[in-house]
């Protein structure tokens, strides 16, 4: 009767440690152990102890044991970008880490970006990669060479955008993306209004980023792209002060004539015809308004004297120093104020 009562004991024990293992596998597999929506960014070199109290604290786990039979078990955790859900199980989060199974990021390049150097830190900040790498990238024409541009024209290839992709892409992964993203955009219709305006894609993104140096006001910007384009077709220097300030580095607060007789091929005052290459990474929208510019007569323009932002267009000469001395004047009599 006594080694019975053993025995019957010891199935009965064996019963509800299967019984509590069956449960925390359940438990493991299917029910939610978060509370709230975590973005949980591993590097290179993160220990698995590491992740898990990012999880407790980020995530807030609700219950430890079993993220730690779960996660706890991983030898290591792969470098990446993962969103944790309220209605994630730890087994899910766990093959998650293991198998690397990012979640995308945003990669987003927008506003002023007016030199390699501004593109590299934009994505660095954003990226795994280090922003000294993707300038190293950028001034390579070696590396370049498989889009079809070379380090005079890097802003040909990429667009102010919003880009999704794995937060641990290679540099060239990156310029990957943007480059299968630049191909899309020039769709068969843009490349006719390219070439109704007698300009190349690469053409199109150089005046662009004139275009964009001279105005971040929308609605002027295609009545802009109009009087560069009429300059243009009449053999007529463009004049853009923003190339002035590239030849200076951007450092120019104001643009005297002095700086106007830099020998440099991006001085528009002394080369005729546009620059070598784009002056900075323009927005869409000025690529949008060289494609489909304005159609008008000016030849001139100057900021408007009340200081909106806005410009005055002007047909002749004489008109334009009509304009060019009144808000000579507004800005002489601002300054005494």
């Amino acid at each position: 009767m006594k080694r019975n009562a053993i025995i019957i004991t010891f199935l009965l024990g064996l019963m509800v440690l299967g019984g509590i293992l069956l449960y925390q596998a359940g438990y493991d597999r299917r029910m939610p152990n978060f509370r709230t929506r975590f973005e949980l960014y591993v590097k290179p070199g993160t220990s698995v102890q590491e992740v898990m109290d990012s999880l407790m604290a980020g995530g807030r786990c609700r219950n430890s044991e079993s993220l730690h039979r779960t996660v706890g078990k991983l030898e290591a955790v792969q470098p990446g970008h993962y969103t944790i859900d309220p209605g994630c199980a730890s087994m899910y989060v766990a093959r998650m880490l293991g198998g690397g199974w990012q979640t995308p990021v945003n990669l987003t390049l927008s506003g002023s970006i007016r030199s390699t150097r501004a593109l590299a830190r934009k994505i660095g900040a954003q990226m795994l990669v280090d922003s000294k790498d993707v300038l190293a990238f950028m001034k390579s024409n070696d590396s370049l060479k498989k889009y079809g541009v070379d380090t005079s024209h890097v802003f040909c290839l990429i667009l102010q955008d919003t880009y999704q992709i794995k937060w641990t892409a290679s540099v060239r992964d990156i310029f990957d993306r943007m480059a299968a993203e630049h191909d899309s955009w020039w769709t068969q219709e843009r490349l006719k209004q390219a070439k109704r305006q007698n300009l190349t894609p690469d053409e199109v993104v150089t005046l662009a980023s004139i275009v964009d140096g001279e105005s971040h006001y929308l609605p002027e910007q295609p009545i802009i792209a109009g009087v560069y384009l009429n300059r243009l077709r009449i053999g007529m220097k463009l004049q853009a002060d923003p190339t002035v300030n590239y030849c200076f580095g951007y450092s120019l607060k104001r643009i005297l004539k002095r700086h106007l007789e830099v020998d440099n091929p991006y001085n528009t005052y002394r080369y005729e015809g546009l620059p070598p290459g784009p002056i900075s990474c323009p927005p869409k929208s000025c690529l949008e308004a060289v494609l489909n510019p304005e159609k008008h007569n000016y030849l001139y323009f100057c900021a408007d004297p009340s200081f909106n932002g806005s410009h005055r267009f002007a047909a002749s000469y004489e008109e334009h120093q009509a304009n060019a001395r009144a808000f000579q004047q507004a800005l002489t009599l601002r300054n005494k104020k």
